[in-house]
């Protein structure tokens, strides 16, 4: 499972702040990709989420890759739309989750989602093996959403019925609370600002989509992501507090249960998601996992130079490859 080449950034990025902001800013073109068909898959009694699908001719006889973004994200991002693009040419299907309330679907549910929210791509895996008879699933997510794949992973054991076989994740932030604590270091005050500004404003639209289910007073007295988490996101989920959230919604959990080909991408100079948390004892002596530690690449960055058959996105060509030869 580490057949996969070093990561050589390309020129002027080697540094991860840089790799990582120039990565969020870039504009990308994807040739050949079509336009989606958008599906809505109901997950539970109240809530649904939107697929974004792209469909082999013979859908049911190729496998399926489900993507799953990072945090504030959603089916457009740019990495997500890379997946895309490069698992369509080596024959998959691939389907781009909007997790709940993503991707402007705020109106689609009345609650809101968290890290370890396994419950949507579960949701839609099983939609579509009923809908499409698809059997072959494999799960790739950056960030927050790897968190998310490397967590299903591990309850797999728990779902016999579904049937996913490999998962693959860039940047995963698999102990949040670890995470949430670089967020507040000083050079990191940017990307928390950023983040909080994002979700102060989801607060704000999901506020206007369901009056008074949720209190905005204390919005604006909000500076972490631990405080957003302490006053929203553990409540609305019954964790209570951040710091029992962030436990029970960690990936790390659960690694030592991983059965299936897991991979991990990762950057030794990531600003934000420390590689500490990949070096504990259950994933190192977990044979299902393999850790491929670049180090070069920053937050879900890891563009390089690109070539006559690559356009230089290093993570996406690695993933991709990773599930192909997996499945």
């Amino acid at each position: 499972m580490s057949a996969e080449s070093a990561f050589v950034p390309a020129r002027g990025l080697s540094a991860g702040h840089v790799i990582t902001i120039y990565a969020w800013a870039r504009d990308r073109t994807y040739p050949g990709l079509p336009t989606p068909e958008t599906r809505l898959i109901r997950v539970d009694a109240e809530s649904q989420v939107r697929a974004d699908c792209y469909w082999q001719d013979h859908r049911n006889a190729c496998p399926t890759l489900v993507c799953l973004h990072g945090l504030e994200g959603s089916s457009e991002k740019h990495y997500m739309r890379g997946l895309a693009h490069k698992a369509l040419r080596r024959g998959w299907n691939v389907v781009l989750l909007n997790q709940r309330n993503c991707g402007g679907t705020e109106h689609l549910t009345p609650g809101l989602y968290h890290s370890g929210l396994t419950a949507d791509p579960v949701a839609v895996i099983r939609a579509l093996v009923s809908a499409e008879g698809l059997s072959r699933f494999s799960v790739a997510g950056y960030s927050l959403g790897g968190n998310i794949a490397i967590k299903l992973a591990g309850e797999l054991p728990d779902m016999p019925d579904l049937p996913v076989v490999s998962v693959a994740a860039v940047c995963p932030t698999i102990d949040l609370a670890l995470c949430s604590e670089a967020l507040q270091w000083r050079q990191n005050r940017l990307y928390q600002l950023n983040f909080l500004k994002g979700l102060k404003a989801r607060m704000r639209r999901k506020s206007r989509a369901y009056p008074g289910r949720y209190n905005l007073a204390p919005l604006d007295r909000i500076r972490t992501i631990r405080q957003f988490d302490d006053t929203y996101t553990a409540p609305s989920h019954g964790f209570g507090t951040a710091t029992r959230y962030y436990e029970l919604a960690s990936a790390l959990r659960v690694v030592g249960r991983i059965t299936i080909p897991a991979l991990i991408i990762a950057a030794r100079n990531d600003p934000f998601v420390p590689v500490s948390q990949y070096q504990v004892a259950d994933i190192r002596t977990n044979p299902n996992i393999h850790v491929s530690l670049q180090r070069h690449g920053g937050h879900c960055g890891f563009v390089g130079r690109p070539t006559a058959d690559s356009d230089g996105y290093w993570a996406e060509q690695t993933a991709v490859d990773f599930v192909t030869r997996t499945n």
